[in-house]
């Protein structure tokens, strides 16, 4: 199964793993689980670090967000002009474009996402695994 990390899905697994639900951490470690992590998710960390509402460790953000993507199996869901395109034409009343262009992934890539995310959650033109 392809699962794609909503950003903060993924950052929970490196420094709060508690806040994954049993059946997300299950489906996560299964051993058919493809796991993805959009561009835009290194991005919107990094400017949560910067902003001060992501503390981490490591005073180099961006030598944190190195390490965290060495220790985890995760593909890179780069962003792509179909991407581009796909977070434009998504049916839905407003989302910030961080969330767009992770809805956007998620459709391309013909994956499920991993949230807990009410509005993503709630998309329903996207399939998801909510936690």
């Amino acid at each position: 199964m392809r699962l794609l990390l909503d950003t903060h899905i993924w950052i929970w697994s490196l420094t709060d793993p508690a806040r994954i639900k049993p059946k997300v951490r299950a489906a996560l470690t299964h051993r058919n689980a493809e796991l993805w992590l959009s561009s835009i998710s290194v991005w919107e960390a990094l400017v949560l670090i910067r902003k001060g509402r992501l503390r981490v460790k490591d005073s180099d953000a961006s030598r944190w967000i190195g390490e965290a993507l060495k220790r985890s199996p995760l593909r890179e869901a780069p962003l792509t002009h179909a991407i581009a395109i796909e977070s434009e034409l998504l049916e839905v009343d407003y989302w910030d474009p961080a969330d767009r262009f992770i809805a956007a992934t998620t459709r391309v890539l013909d994956a499920t996402l991993v949230t807990a995310d009410e509005r993503l959650i709630s998309a329903r033109t996207l399939k998801v695994l909510p936690n």
